[in-house]
């Protein structure tokens, strides 16, 4: 490779960190070296592309992406549950409120269906009430 590709792929992988980080602040301690031994190129890849080159600063903030996330799994139903624990968890941390997420929850009723909402909404019901208890 030559020296100002390396440079721009470097560059590239920062952004992405960034991005990530800013995605999801629990990924400001998550160390991708960690994966290296298993898939010695998926974490740069990953980063890069997911981050690197797709998501910008100037797109969509962390709050109203994960707002979309929990929207998304919501529509999955049950089969999304750690998924969505983890994303309402993730949208508090970003500054969502705990009536925005409900709000998104119950807007994917007419897609994903009662029973898929309902379940969303205890699950985030969960979360809101471990949050409590952890003050």
């Amino acid at each position: 490779m030559s020296d100002g590709f390396t440079r721009l792929f470097q560059q590239m992988l920062q952004s992405g960190q960034e991005m990530a980080r800013a995605f999801n602040p629990a990924l400001e301690k998550f160390d991708p070296r960690t994966l290296e031994k298993m898939f010695p190129t998926m974490s740069a890849d990953m980063m890069e592309m997911w981050f690197g080159r797709t998501f910008n600063r100037e797109g969509l903030d962390a709050k109203t992406r994960l707002l979309l996330t929990i929207g998304a799994l919501t529509v999955q139903g049950a089969v999304a549950e750690p998924q969505l624990r983890l994303a309402v968890r993730h949208a508090r941390s970003a500054g969502a409120t705990q009536r925005e997420i409900a709000e998104t929850i119950w807007q994917m009723s007419m897609f994903g269906g009662l029973p898929a909402m309902q379940k969303a909404l205890e699950l985030a019901q969960s979360v809101f009430a471990e949050e409590e208890a952890e003050k």
